[in-house]
């Protein structure tokens, strides 16, 4: 790294960067005082670190006065290496569905149509991405809007950078019965619970609520097994996989108002990132195209494209 980065004013630099590189040309940015007061940094130290970009050649500023000062041209490359950034690594659950492999396939397609260096880790349970993404083991982490806003609400030094609507992270959950004659959860039933999941954990717990249940700790990729093989019950389940292998197990859908309060969050995909991480949940606004990815993920969804991840 530049020497000059090493200075006091380093951390102006890196944190700027990271601010107009979620910028185009034509855009106006902050006033000195603004990212001075925002980076909790001096104005002296604002307006070096702006010469800085500006004779690094990463970005040309036009000032115009009482009008204030625009981005003339941004050279992105640079800017991504004067911001201390090499590769962006995310973190999703595993693909085991098909929509989870059309979602990894259009994140993946949308950072290369960038030209951004982009690895993506697979980890299952949402309480596990979340302490990754605690740990700065990752720059961001996708899970459901209804984990992202309950970690946020929890207190988490989360915030969600963008989110791709329904049905995107899951078709819907229901639940299944290893009996075919059952269709709704009784007293006495085995019901499978993975507490490493919040979607999981939470939804099982409202549908059983009020019921005396026994549950039966599970890892999610044994449940489906574990149903089959009449070891438990019931199990609310994701029904994208059901569907994906053509499986005749039969399932209902769940019966908690509780659960459509939560206005079909759960099947919405979220991109969640640390909050004093600082501006990359701007960058990955400026660098995933969530329509592209849409696209992409329905392709594969629809068997038009193969998925690549």
């Amino acid at each position: 790294m530049d020497k000059q980065l090493l200075t006091k004013n380093g951390i102006a630099v890196l944190r700027l960067a990271r601010e107009l590189i979620s910028l185009r040309p034509g855009q106006r940015i902050e006033t000195v005082g603004d990212y001075a007061d925002k980076l909790d940094l001096g104005r002296g130290t604002i307006q070096s670190a702006l010469k800085y970009l500006e004779d690094s050649g990463a970005v040309k500023l036009d000032a115009r006065g009482h009008l204030g000062t625009y981005i003339e041209s941004i050279e992105y490359k640079k800017l991504w290496e004067v911001a201390g950034l090499r590769s962006i690594t995310g973190v999703m659950p595993l693909p085991y569905s098909r929509r989870y492999e059309g979602l990894a396939t259009g994140l993946y397609k949308t950072f290369e149509k960038a030209d951004i260096p982009f690895n993506m880790a697979y980890m299952r349970g949402g309480y596990r991405r979340e302490e990754a993404l605690e740990q700065d083991k990752y720059d961001f982490a996708v899970m459901s809007m209804l984990a992202a806003e309950l970690n946020i609400a929890s207190g988490k030094d989360m915030e969600i950078a963008m989110d791709f609507g329904r049905y995107s992270y899951v078709g819907g959950h229901k639940v299944l019965f290893s009996n075919p004659k059952n269709n709704e959860i009784m007293d006495g039933m085995k019901v499978a619970l993975d507490s490493s999941s919040v979607d999981h954990f939470i939804l099982t717990c409202y549908e059983c609520e009020g019921k005396q249940v026994e549950y039966v700790e599970l890892s999610y990729n044994q449940i489906l097994k574990s149903l089959m093989d009449g070891k438990i019950d019931a199990a609310v389940w994701n029904i994208d996989e059901v569907i994906d292998r053509g499986l005749n197990i039969p399932y209902y859908d769940l019966k908690n108002p509780k659960i459509f309060e939560l206005n079909e969050k759960d099947t919405v995909a979220a991109i969640v990132v640390k909050k004093s991480n600082w501006g990359i949940g701007g960058i990955l606004k400026h660098v995933i195209d969530k329509d592209f990815v849409m696209n992409v993920q329905n392709k594969v969804l629809a068997g038009e494209i193969l998925p690549a991840y």
